[in-house]
C-alpha cells in the first residue's frame, strides 16, 4: 500500500479498483491530500489519459505530482464542473473522493482539528477563508450552536452544551484547550474524547460547510461522469454516508426517489456491489481507517 508522511490513503486498492480504469480516459481525484489515491490512479493510466485533482488546502498543494498526465487544481471540489470546463473537459470516466480529514491536518496543532493537541480554534480546510471555529464558538447564537451539535455531532444534550457556551463566553474562547476546559462538565469520565470528538466534528462540518459542499459535488458528478463511468466515495461518518447512499439510490438527498409526470423514477447511478469497509489488517496499520465506508456507483 502506498503511504506518505502526509497521509495514509484509506481503502486505496478498493476505491481505485472500483473506478474500472480504462485506456484513453479522464479521471478526477476530488480530494488530493497527500496524493496517495492520485498516485495509484496514475499507476494504472496509459500515456494518453489524464488525471485532474482538487484540493483547497494550501498544505496539500505542496504534494503536487510531476507527471504530464496530472493537473492539480487548488480549489474546493464543489467547483468541479467550473474548473474542468476551464480545462475544456465536459465529461470524465470516473471520480474518486476521500471525504476524510488528512493525517497531516490532524497532526498539525496549529490547524485545530485534533482533540489531542492544544491549538487555535481554527478547523479551516482552506486557511484563506475567513470563518474559523473560533468565530462559530464565539459568535453563533445558542440556537444555532445547538442545531450544529445536534445535526452534525448527534449530541442529545446539544442545547445544554450550546447554552453553557453562550452563558460562559465572557472572554473570547481562542484555543482548543480553552474549549475543552469550559466543557469539562459535559465530558463523562472515561468517555471524554468520544464526546469531545463529536463536538469537534460538528464545528468542523459547520466551518467548512461540508454538508452543502458534498451535495453540490454529488449533483455535479451526475453531469460530468459519462454513462458507464464510475463514482467512488469514501466517507467517515453517518451524515456523509447517508447523503452518498441516498443520492446513489434515489438521485436526491431524501428518502424517496423523485418521479416525473409519468411516474418514472429519476436515478442517475446504480450501485456496484455493497458497502465496503477496511479490513482488520488495514485498521491495525491505520487506526483512522476504522470508520471509513466505501460506496461505488456507475452512471446510467
Amino acid at each position: 500500500m502506498m503511504e506518505t508522511a502526509y497521509h495514509k490513503p484509506v481503502l486505496l486498492t478498493e476505491s481505485v479498483t472500483g473506478l474500472q480504469i480504462k485506456p484513453k480516459s479522464v479521471y478526477v481525484d476530488a480530494t488530493f491530500g497527500g496524493g496517495g489515491h492520485s498516485k495509484e490512479i496514475l499507476n494504472q493510466l496509459d500515456s494518453q489519459s489524464k488525471l485532474f485533482a482538487f484540493d483547497q488546502d494550501q498544505d496539500a498543494q505542496q504534494n503536487t505530482i510531476d507527471d504530464s498526465r496530472f493537473t492539480l487544481i487548488p480549489q474546493n471540489f464543489k467547483h468541479l464542473k467550473r474548473f474542468l470546463r476551464f480545462y475544456k473537459i465536459d465529461k470524465v470516466d470516473g471520480v474518486l473522493a476521500d471525504l476524510g480529514v488528512s493525517s497531516h491536518q490532524f497532526n498539525t496543532p496549529d490547524r485545530g482539528f485534533s482533540i489531542r493537541y492544544d491549538g487555535p480554534l481554527d478547523m479551516r480546510m482552506n486557511t484563506l477563508q475567513l470563518t474559523s471555529a473560533k468565530d462559530v464558538v464565539n459568535e453563533y447564537t445558542a440556537s444555532a450552536l445547538a442545531d450544529i451539535f445536534f445535526n452534525y455531532g448527534d449530541l442529545r444534550n446539544a442545547r445544554s452544551i450550546a447554552n453553557f457556551i453562550v452563558d460562559n463566553r465572557t472572554s473570547e474562547i481562542k484555543t482548543t484547550e480553552q474549549l475543552r476546559t469550559l466543557l469539562v462538565g459535559f465530558l463523562p469520565q472515561g468517555n471524554e474524547n468520544k464526546v469531545l470528538a463529536k463536538i469537534y466534528q460538528a464545528l468542523r462540518i459547520e466551518v467548512n460547510d461540508e454538508v452543502q459542499v458534498l451535495k453540490d459535488f454529488l449533483v455535479q458528478c451526475k453531469d460530468i461522469i459519462k454513462v458507464g463511468g464510475r463514482l467512488s466515495v469514501i466517507s467517515y461518518h453517518s451524515i456523509e454516508d447517508r447523503l452518498v447512499k441516498r443520492f446513489i439510490q434515489n438521485g436526491n438527498f431524501d428518502n424517496e426517489p423523485e418521479k416525473d409526470v409519468f411516474g418514472n423514477t429519476t436515478q442517475f447511478f446504480k450501485k456496484c456491489g455493497g458497502l465496503q469497509a477496511p479490513s482488520d489488517e488495514e485498521i491495525k496499520r491505520n487506526n483512522r481507517a476504522r470508520s471509513a465506508k466505501l460506496r461505488i456507483a456507475e452512471r446510467i
